[in-house]
């Protein structure tokens, strides 16, 4: 089984493949975390290259059960990030 890679392993790996240095990388990083939540915001749908799209739902409120008691709760709507790979990267990995 193998390793999880860390951020910091990223941000080594993408600095070797790029020749940028490891800052650049990380504040790159940290920003499109923060460009991808703010499009998500205002648009339902973010295009990563090659990665794949990130997909807003919106996720209507419902009534569920608190499973230790039984008890009906009610569950508040909610938007929820949905993931669809590229074809690019779903054929690169099979």
């Amino acid at each position: 089984n193998s390793m999880p890679i860390s951020k910091d392993q990223l941000i080594t790996d993408i600095a070797e493949a790029t020749d940028l240095d490891k800052a650049a990388v990380r504040t790159v990083l940290e920003q499109l975390s923060e460009i991808v939540a703010d499009a998500l915001e205002n648009s339902d749908e973010v295009t990563l290259p090659g990665i794949g799209k990130l997909k807003l739902n919106a996720r209507p409120a419902r009534t569920g059960r608190n499973p230790q008691t039984g008890k009906a709760i009610e569950i508040a709507a909610k938007n929820v990030v949905k993931f669809v790979p590229a074809k690019a990267l779903t054929d690169a990995i099979n």
